[in-house]
């Protein structure tokens, strides 16, 4: 069913100069004062002395999280934002740049807190207007495994009242502000962190045949692995292995004992996922083992990979169509970077969609992690209203 705009509104009159003043210092305070995941307590103090100005119940989850709901009953439409930062020295030069030395917002979650904070505000005031409920999920650590989202869902923080859909947004710096990307189906890989222990007998660097060396076997394994994974994988099905750090040694005439190595693995499809695992530890223990060495590889499972709803994604579309315009709705390009939203869209139908940020007289701007990563505050409007129109909008068709 095609609702009219007039059945649930996009919010256009509602962002007043002094709702998008209060947007952009709200993002700014933020900012300011970043914390790590699951460390996010004056975040947390932040965003409930927000709720209470604005009459919105609420309560804790995961520690430092917080879920507030606003209206009653059914349906149910659940939206989300992460509030944690990383452990980044700003570089931005920025008059309201982090007040907490390493620790900054460089992946946008401070834009996120906002907009969320900003739809609360708006869902609130038009309360009458609608049947059932939004719940707004104000989740920490996104940034660190385990991830916040799946403490959520384990301490049954969703289950009453328990959403239809779950919605969420990120901010997107290879895209021109004004403008919003979705894609359905597979959106982020899952992700997984592989440390590599390769251990040989230390020797003399100019008598190498009286030891086992590590360092000559480590550097040959990272060669293999990435033949084996060719080799072994279907080459239509997307997965990516890197090793990213050797580590071994500290002089320059000894050969080490041990050698360590860390690197990640990324995939879309699960079963292939759990195939490399095995994969990957198998070939590492007998690659090692041609050399003289044992090889030891640890995985530390991490978030599954994002996959949104086709019926819940064009929904979402067809909602950033009447806020942006069709010429401002773009098509996402998956990518291999990894969200534990992906923890909500393996138990509710979801939708997660990119809000470009880049400042438009710009080509380029610096990426997500990035010390002088600085997106523009005009999408605040943008991110706001999208995620209060698809709450409503969606009630809105429930009950139609």
């Amino acid at each position: 069913m095609i609702l009219s705009k007039q059945q649930y509104g996009t919010f256009a009159e509602a962002i007043t100069p002094d709702v998008e003043f209060e947007l952009t210092q709200t993002r700014r305070h933020i900012h300011q004062h970043p914390e790590l995941s699951f460390q996010e307590y004056k975040t947390s103090a932040f965003i409930k002395d927000r709720l209470t100005q604005l009459g919105i119940p609420f309560r804790s989850v995961a520690t430092t999280g917080v879920i507030a709901t606003i209206g009653s009953g059914t349906p149910c439409v659940g939206l989300r934002a992460d509030i944690d930062a990383l452990p980044i020295r700003e570089a931005t030069s920025l008059a309201f740049a982090s007040t907490t030395d390493g620790v900054m917002h460089a992946c946008g979650h401070d834009m996120h807190t906002t907009m969320l904070l900003g739809a609360a505000r708006l869902l609130k005031e038009n309360e009458g207007r609608f049947n059932g409920t939004v719940v707004l999920v104000f989740q920490p650590g996104e940034e660190k495994n385990p991830g916040g989202a799946s403490l959520i869902l384990e301490e049954g923080a969703l289950d009453n009242p328990r959403p239809d859909v779950m919605f969420g947004q990120h901010v997107d710096p290879d895209a021109t502000v004004g403008s919003l990307s979705f894609v359905s189906g597979p959106m982020m890989a899952s992700a997984d962190e592989l440390t590599w222990t390769i251990r040989g007998i230390g020797a003399h660097a100019a008598q190498p045949h009286k030891g086992r060396d590590p360092l000559f076997a480590a550097s040959g394994l990272v060669h293999h692995l990435q033949g084996v994974m060719s080799r072994m994988r279907n080459p239509l099905e997307p997965s990516v292995l890197t090793v990213t750090s050797i580590h071994g040694g500290s002089a320059f005439n000894v050969i080490p004992d041990e050698v360590q190595m860390l690197g990640t693995l990324r995939s879309f499809d699960q079963a292939w996922r759990e195939k490399a695992w095995d994969i990957l530890t198998q070939q590492t223990s007998e690659y090692c083992s041609l050399h003289g060495c044992s090889g030891q590889l640890d995985i530390g499972k991490g978030y599954p990979s994002l996959s949104n709803d086709d019926q819940t994604t064009a929904f979402a579309r067809a909602i950033a169509t009447e806020i942006v315009g069709p010429n401002r709705v773009l098509t996402f390009e998956p990518k291999m970077w990894a969200e534990d939203f992906a923890y909500y869209a393996q138990q509710i139908p979801s939708c997660f969609w990119m809000l470009g940020v880049r400042p438009p007289n710009l080509a380029t701007m610096p990426g997500l992690h990035h010390p002088e990563f600085s997106p523009d505050e005009s999408a605040l409007v943008i991110g706001t209203r999208m995620l209060a129109t698809v709450a409503m909008a969606y009630l809105a068709k429930a009950q139609a």
